[in-house]
């Protein structure tokens, strides 16, 4: 496996009221959804959002920073991720607390935890968050949006905190959403978010619910190591039909395989690397782009260095 240097001993230094976690060449791969790729060259968990502050403000400029959440729509690269990878959790980022029809939410709250929580409370309008495999922060970086509902639809505002350590709040306008994107800056750290829900039957948002997890677990091979919907859908268009057409369900590249269940899902079928998922992705994009003149975009994130370039 990749080793970093490891530069924790200077974090430390620079940072000596650090209350988070900070694990020097942190193997990243338990943390997707895939199950591949390589370490962290320093994996940091804050123990609230001054303390990711305090971090940030504090870290060399040079050293780069990347924060991942539940690794459902991500691809870590075999050579590992250099620099510090942060990653929200504890009760901080994991917490919902509710006011009228208003939601306050921790950025590391699963979309499906946020979506029971609303349907208890009778808020209807997040139930679509059911069928969205990832959590709070990577929604609102990718405005994620399910069965007809989008994160633009119900967010009242974001707050963060940016590369220089200094909090930040985003109105709904300034976040700038469009399809599966968000104008904020690429450098903000997502800490909560307020959403608003509207009054509704629990009964009634609770089978919404259910129709969406029915939905995702005939159509989506949810029990395989797979990531979320692999390619936006362009525009006017569906991306699994463009794969399908182009032949391309059911593609192997090593021990990857786009899904026979679902041609926009690629799934880890026999002890994958990064580089066998990324590479069968690019296969289907130049397939797609062969047969139909269509160029098909990633929608999961990639990160991080491959293997040859590590060790190079």
């Amino acid at each position: 496996m990749t080793a970093f240097p490891d530069i924790t001993p200077d974090i430390r230094a620079r940072a000596p009221r650090l209350r988070g976690r900070l694990i020097a060449n942190q193997p990243l791969s338990d943390l997707t959804w895939f199950r591949v790729g390589g370490p962290a060259q320093v994996l940091f968990t804050p123990a609230d959002a001054e303390d990711l502050g305090l971090l940030l403000a504090a870290l060399d400029p040079e050293v780069p920073v990347t924060v991942i959440g539940l690794g459902s729509n991500l691809i870590v690269r075999d050579g590992g991720v250099p620099g510090v990878v942060v990653r929200l959790g504890g009760k901080a980022f994991g917490t919902v607390a509710i006011d009228g029809e208003t939601l306050r939410v921790g950025t590391a709250v699963p979309d499906m935890r946020l979506a029971k929580a609303a349907a208890e409370a009778g808020l209807d309008g997040l139930a679509f968050f059911r069928g969205i495999p990832g959590s709070v922060g990577g929604a609102l970086r990718m405005n994620a949006g399910a069965h007809g509902g989008e994160t633009t639809d119900v967010l009242v505002e974001a707050h963060g905190v940016d590369r220089r350590g200094e909090a930040r709040r985003f109105s709904h306008a300034e976040m700038g959403f469009a399809y599966r994107h968000s104008a904020a800056p690429d450098d903000v750290i997502f800490t909560s978010a307020l959403f608003r829900g509207r009054p509704g039957e629990r009964a009634a948002i609770e089978a919404e619910m259910e129709r969406v997890t029915a939905a995702r677990e005939a159509a989506q091979p949810i029990r395989e190591r797979t990531g979320g919907s692999t390619f936006k859908n362009p525009p006017g268009g569906k991306a699994w039909q463009l794969v399908d057409a182009a032949g391309c369900r059911g593609l192997t590249v090593g021990g990857a395989q786009v899904s026979p269940m679902h041609c926009n899902f690629l799934i880890n079928r026999d002890g994958a690397t990064a580089a066998d998922i990324e590479g069968l992705g690019e296969e289907v994009r130049r397939r797609v782009r062969e047969t139909s003149g269509v160029e098909l975009h990633w929608e999961i994130k990639r990160i991080g260095l491959a293997a040859d370039t590590a060790n190079g």
